[in-house]
């Protein structure tokens, strides 16, 4: 049988580099050749075991690659392409799948979180699941699209509005990107806070209109004194921690949206008084991950040069270093966004 080399994560924090058989393929199933695939700020969740996820696994959801084998029913791409996969298979048929919201179906499987991914070699999809890539993209921007795709649907969640005022906690990867994004989506002030210097100086390079440095002063206060005192219009919670949810509250105004992105650990709990939302009549939205149309925009919005993912992207690694890469992702605020080069 066919090897390759993957990263298989055994338990929590114990990830080995290992030969492993090359993924079988059903007759609707691809088999892709990773090129390169992004570190996402839940892997180390994952890693870590905060995130429910099984175990054997091989994480890694953030990819791009050459189609290697098709299976005997797949028609729309051949051997040689360059693509990219929506990473949330469901089953088609359920109630939430029928209604055209398949990331709540019952069966949801997403690659490299609950079924195997792409810190290897090889990964298989489904054929339904598959994207072309632009010839002149990138292996490394086109790892970007899922990340972006995420960041779409959440713009999109929260229905930014024209003339609007948008703050965003935490200037990571996806913060960052939510800041770019509300500038296009119109917003007319956009505050991002955070308290890594490095992220700050990115923030400050990518044009983001008003940068909040959390460390030296109250960031909430900072937002509401850039908004006449009453908060923001939305709010877009990108850290996944329970004081920044706490901070999002009270950033945002009467009236306003609070975006609830960043991904906490499953098992963090906060106090929230209800009369504050019945009071402030607020609208509060998740956003899980990107699928449906969100692929495709993304796909468009890199390959347009409106967003480039290589303003964000600080290194890239080989795919014996994945393991170092995740835990720099967890200790080392200064680096943004690590792409693993799987080729």
């Amino acid at each position: 049988m066919e090897t390759m080399v993957a990263a298989v994560l055994h338990k929590p924090e114990d990830m080995r580099i290992e030969q492993v058989s090359v993924p079988e393929i059903a007759d609707n199933e691809i088999l892709i050749a990773v090129k390169r695939c992004g570190i996402c700020g839940t892997d180390p969740h994952i890693y870590r075991g905060h995130f429910p996820a099984p175990t054997p696994l091989i994480q890694g959801h953030e990819f791009s690659g050459e189609v290697a084998q098709i299976g005997s029913a797949v028609t729309t791409v051949k051997v040689g392409d360059r693509v990219t996969a929506d990473i949330n298979i469901s089953c088609g048929k359920c109630f939430f799948c029928r209604m055209g919201h398949k990331l709540f179906c019952e069966e949801i499987m997403q690659i490299g979180v609950h079924i195997d991914g792409a810190f290897a070699q090889y990964v298989k999809v489904p054929e339904s699941n598959i994207y072309k890539l632009p010839e002149d993209m990138s292996w490394e921007d086109a790892a970007y699209i899922e990340p972006l795709a995420c960041v779409i649907r959440g713009q999109e969640r929260a229905a930014i509005t024209m003339g609007s005022t948008v703050a965003i906690i935490g200037a990571g990867p996806m913060g960052l990107v939510h800041a770019q994004l509300a500038k296009l989506n119109g917003a007319s002030k956009v505050t991002i806070s955070e308290m890594n210097a490095v992220r700050l100086a990115k923030a400050r390079s990518l044009g983001i209109d008003h940068v909040i440095d959390a460390s030296s002063q109250e960031a909430v206060r900072a937002v509401k004194d850039l908004t006449g005192g009453r908060g923001a219009d939305f709010v877009i919670e990108a850290v996944g921690a329970v004081p920044t949810y706490t901070q999002a509250f009270q950033m945002v105004r009467r009236g306003g949206t609070l975006v609830t992105y960043g991904a906490a650990p499953a098992t963090a709990t906060m106090e929230i008084r209800p009369f504050e939302i019945y009071s402030k009549e607020l609208t509060i939205v998740g956003s899980y991950a990107g699928t449906y149309d969100t692929w495709l925009k993304a796909i468009n919005l890199i390959s347009s040069k409106r967003f480039k993912p290589s303003d964000i992207i600080s290194k890239s690694i080989p795919l014996s270093q994945a393991e170092e890469g995740i835990r720099e992702a967890m200790s080392n605020k200064d680096t943004i966004k690590i792409i693993v080069d799987c080729s």
